[in-house]
């Protein structure tokens, strides 16, 4: 009996490991799907589109050419579209966002992408889709409970400052000003857009060696953002 039942617990570990495994595994290609929604072009070599999508709102002038393509254009960094950061400022749309999909079946959200509104019909491999779907399903992150209205965000500077300095300073610097082709220093681009920031912690940067941190707790990600908001913005 003793044995059948060290038996039966060695059982529900490995299976409890092997579920871990999975779920990292499920992260990662989540992951790649946040870049696909980043910048689905760049992630998968393709040419930039050059026209203006059919289903950008002529209200926005602003923006034009290919960067109305990108998913996060019209539903956001945090994709809560007109309910969320692009409520206002230059890429405002009044496009709904993407939390009444959270959940759905990804064959569902497929055929939202390739209808006459999307047209993404062809743009894409099937895997592609896939992932992407999977990102929009599964992937979403409630972004109102880490950044508030002010910008300032809900984490642990101390402890953000350790993970920063041991997962992300060996490219980016202590002082968050590398690489030198950056736009601007991470403080500044972080402090002016934390959103972005926490998407791009979560997921990566599309086709860059940045390590996404989709598999790890939501701390960690919240963490590292807070403290990332006090690095130098000069």
């Amino acid at each position: 009996m003793k044995k059948l039942l060290t038996r039966i617990a060695t059982v529900i570990i490995f299976s409890a490991s092997m579920s871990t495994i999975v779920q990292a595994e499920e992260a990662s290609v989540i992951a790649r799907g946040g870049q696909l929604y980043d910048k689905w072009f760049k992630v998968i070599d393709a040419p930039k589109p050059a026209d203006t999508h059919k289903a950008w709102p002529a209200s926005n002038t602003k923006k034009k050419g290919d960067v109305t393509w990108r998913c996060k254009s019209c539903h956001g960094w945090d994709l809560r579209g007109k309910d969320g950061a692009y409520s206002k400022g230059s890429y405002k749309t009044g496009i709904k966002g993407l939390q009444g999909v959270a959940g759905a079946p990804l064959e569902e959200i497929i055929t939202v992408m390739k209808d006459d509104t999307h047209g993404m019909e062809g743009m894409m491999n099937e895997q592609d889709y896939h992932d992407l779907a999977l990102f929009v399903s599964k992937g979403q992150v409630d972004m109102s409970s880490i950044i508030n209205p002010d910008k300032s965000v809900n984490g642990d500077v101390a402890k953000g400052e350790a993970y920063y300095n041991t997962i992300c300073a060996g490219c980016h610097g202590k002082d968050g000003k590398l690489p030198r082709d950056l736009a601007a220093p991470l403080g500044k681009i972080v402090s002016s857009n934390p959103w972005e920031g926490l998407f791009k912690i979560l997921n990566g940067q599309p086709k860059e060696s940045m390590p996404a941190m989709r598999a790890l707790p939501i701390d960690v990600s919240t963490d590292i953002l807070s403290y990332m908001m006090t690095l130098p913005q000069k």
